[in-house]
């Protein structure tokens, strides 16, 4: 006759953490940074969490959701400047690169970025810290509103193409065709690409950032919204 089985109590088995939006965009950081957004799925969290997909739809919706609250995440870390009306040029471009290279580190997250309306606390600090710049610098209200977005747009399609290329096979082999070819074109076929030949390849990486941002606040403050269309009837 075998020994009769003992029943253990659930009250002496080890109490699961409980359930919250925190802790799933804790552990979604965590995969994210140690083998890639792609393996941040529901099915995944859920079993880092020891429960069902099902029960993490309570605390975030779906993958775009999750998404965002990772950006939201990492954007904690940015330094956000005040506005002021003697440094916001420099603090702007500076900002406005520290994101860029905040997404470089995470060219997938940049590509579901550009896809997505972010709405957590971090990113609206982020508007609202690029308006107040753009304010103190004298840019209309109008031109600032507009202007946010082209900014933000640069940073994120910036960080997700230059990911692009470094995660595509033979991304680098066509670069090196298309240098060369830029290198080779015949002046009197193209005279334009032979004139600026040395300018298409100078600059690093950083100074051709730097000065797209700066081109672009320049637009921006100097470039006038158009006077909003009148509904007719």
């Amino acid at each position: 006759m075998s020994p009769r089985r003992v029943p253990v109590s659930r009250r002496d088995r080890p109490a699961k953490p409980p359930l919250s939006r925190d802790g799933a965009v804790a552990v979604a950081l965590r995969i994210m940074h140690e083998e890639g957004l792609e393996r941040v799925t529901m099915r995944r969290l859920a079993t880092e969490l020891d429960t069902g997909p099902a029960s993490l739809y309570v605390y975030v919706q779906n993958m775009a959701e999750l998404h965002g609250a990772i950006l939201d995440e990492l954007l904690a870390r940015l330094h956000l400047p005040p506005a002021d009306a003697d440094r916001w040029h420099d603090e702007l471009v500076g900002l406005l690169c520290a994101y860029t290279h905040l997404l470089l580190d995470h060219p997938s997250l940049a590509r579901s970025v550009l896809t997505l309306r972010p709405s957590g606390r971090h990113y609206l600090r982020l508007v609202d810290t690029i308006l107040g710049l753009l304010r103190a610098g004298g840019v209309p209200i109008g031109q600032a509103a507009w202007g946010v977005d082209v900014l933000l747009q640069l940073g994120t399609a910036t960080a997700a193409e230059h990911g692009t290329r470094g995660e595509l096979a033979g991304a680098d082999d066509e670069r090196q065709l298309f240098v060369m070819a830029l290198r080779e074109a015949p002046e009197q076929e193209h005279p334009n690409i032979a004139e600026a030949r040395d300018d298409l390849f100078s600059g690093a990486g950083m100074q051709r950032l730097t000065w797209a941002f700066t081109a672009l606040v320049a637009g921006v403050r100097s470039t006038a919204t158009p006077v909003p269309e009148i509904a007719e009837g």
